[in-house]
């Protein structure tokens, strides 16, 4: 299980909220990878991660990015817990 703090205003670059303009929400892009990557290595996912993670503005470490890669990668469920900040 991973572990991210987000400020409340940032919430939006998490989760898509329809209510907001934001664009890259890691959610979506999460998504989206999975869709499209189940089965595919790990090492080929994780990048895509990556670039998500950056568009959001979030700051996943290596080694959650990895945990989430491999999920997709074997189709397992992945948590994460997500705690907000002021």
């Amino acid at each position: 299980m991973g572990e991210i703090t987000v400020s409340a205003q940032d919430m939006d670059h998490l989760l898509r909220d329809p209510a907001s303009a934001y664009g890259a929400p890691y959610q979506r892009a999460y998504a989206e990878v999975a869709g499209t990557h189940r089965g595919r290595p790990a090492g080929e996912i994780v990048p895509l991660l990556r670039a998500a993670a950056e568009a959001a503005l979030l700051g996943f470490t290596g080694a959650d990015l990895i945990e989430q890669a491999q999920a997709i990668s074997s189709g397992a469920r992945y948590e994460l817990r997500v705690r907000v900040s002021g």
